[in-house]
């Protein structure tokens, strides 16, 4: 069985990059098009795991909910007016933010469908924050 990880961090500043280096370097022959899908298999895995592993700080966030969705263990939040309180007492405000929370993607079977822990449950992870 393969372990899935989510490709959301593609969208970020860091994957972007990436996959404008890639798509540069499939172009000019520099890499197989089967390495450069390798490479983001496992930045998909190495973010992930690093921001589980290396990230412990937390926020409350205080927000009016325009929208909600739940589909295939993923749940989007459109919030508006958003004020999000950190640990270290920072607080950050914004008009509008989408966030997307997933189950852990390692709790993910071959199929697709989700193994519940025998120990515990796997707690929902938020995984993006965009503003838009």
């Amino acid at each position: 069985m393969t372990s899935a990880h989510y490709e959301v961090y593609r969208g970020s500043p860091l994957g972007i990059a990436l996959l404008d280096t890639l798509d540069e370097y499939i172009r000019d022959n520099v890499v197989d098009q089967n390495l450069g899908i390798l490479v983001l298999q496992e930045f998909d895995r190495a973010l992930a795991s690093a921001i589980a592993s290396k990230v412990r700080a937390t926020a409350s966030v205080k927000a009016h909910l325009k929208t909600y969705r739940h589909c295939e263990e993923v749940w989007n939040f459109t919030l508006r007016n958003a004020t999000f309180k950190m640990d270290d007492k920072t607080v950050a405000s914004t008009g509008r933010i989408k966030i997307i929370a997933c189950k852990d993607a390692n709790a993910v079977d071959s199929v697709g469908t989700s193994q519940p822990s025998p120990v515990k449950a796997n707690p929902i992870k938020p995984i993006e924050v965009k503003r838009y």
